[in-house]
């Protein structure tokens, strides 16, 4: 599989990311780990998980995804090598206590991602979230000491604006402290007005790698939900049902259509829309199933016409009826 420069980390990736929220949530430890052993056979070499992943489950605390991941690498020691680990810190743990960009809580943090995820060192360590009641040179300076110490190796933002990740990257240029290299926004066929404009021009005018969630727009350009009858299939039903509107039902026309052309499934088009998108290194995707697993590997493999896309463009694009 053809991989690409992850901004200037220096790593290679894999053009699809795992996204690992869906560890000890919708998929228990047992099939876990077959996904991710799948995840890495079929030649993929990236997982994104978050400290927080899953709070939001009743009777979870957080932590549980990077667990998961850290009982797979003590089970297969060797696929350490393999594979890349991208977590997250400062989300909210419903916990005022555990969250934020303050440098003692990072500390903190990050010692019990890495025990989580039993690994020595967190190959790209985000900010899940900006914290505005923090100065950018107090985190930044101690990723610069993680850096160091060798615990994590490159950084990230995620859910940035434009102006909060220039002001950023002007801490680290004017204080030489380590710079933001990627950035995880929402980004989708559906949800695409946040992230292009300034924010996808400031990311291609610093290389920063852009790596966006809700690719699939929480399984919505999956296609399997056109109505909201069809919502119960899926715990993240109510997150879907602001997609069906006359735009959601535009862009899902466009899908079938491209997709008859090409012989694959909505989700597949979706995500080789996202490959063509300027500054995207490689979008994140969750899978369930062996099956979901296999058709991420062909979206990778899909090569739309100039024609395609430009009907995806405007299938998507927000008209003044909407």
């Amino acid at each position: 599989m053809k991989q690409r420069p992850l901004g200037k980390t220096g790593f290679q990736i894999a053009p699809i990311i795992f996204g690992g929220n869906v560890f000890g949530w919708t998929v228990d430890e047992k099939r876990s780990f077959a996904l991710l052993d799948a995840w890495i056979d079929a030649g993929f070499n990236a997982i994104d998980t978050a400290d927080m992943y899953s709070a939001w489950v009743d009777g979870n605390k957080g932590g549980e995804s990077e667990s998961i991941i850290g009982h797979w690498l003590q089970a297969h020691p060797s696929k350490r090598d393999k594979v890349l680990i991208f977590t997250k810190v400062g989300g909210d743990f419903r916990d005022e206590k555990r969250k934020g960009l303050k440098a003692g809580y990072i500390r903190l943090a990050v010692e019990a991602s890495l025990q989580r995820l039993s690994i020595e060192a967190i190959d790209l360590y985000q900010s899940h979230f900006p914290d505005e009641t923090v100065d950018d040179e107090e985190t930044l300076s101690v990723y610069q000491d993680l850096i160091k110490e060798g615990k994590i190796r490159a950084i990230g933002a995620s859910n940035y604006t434009a102006p909060q990740l220039d002001r950023a990257l002007k801490i680290a240029a004017e204080k030489n402290l380590p710079a933001y290299q990627t950035l995880q926004p929402e980004y989708n066929l559906y949800d695409r007005f946040g992230y292009e404009g300034a924010v996808a021009d400031l990311c291609l005018d610093h290389t920063i790698g852009v790596i966006p969630y809700y690719s699939l727009a929480s399984g919505f350009l999956s296609g399997k939900y056109r109505s909201e009858a069809d919502l119960g299939q899926s715990q993240r039903g109510a997150g879907i049902k602001k997609y069906l509107n006359p735009r959601g039902m535009r862009i899902l026309a466009a899908l079938d259509e491209v997709s008859k052309g090409q012989n694959a499934k909505p989700a597949e088009i979706a995500l080789a829309w996202l490959l063509t998108r300027p500054a995207i290194t490689a979008p994140i995707a969750s899978a369930t199933s062996i099956e979901q697993m296999a058709s991420l590997k062909k979206a990778t493999e899909i090569n739309l016409t100039p024609d395609e896309v430009i009907l995806l463009n405007e299938a998507s694009a927000v008209l003044p009826t909407d």
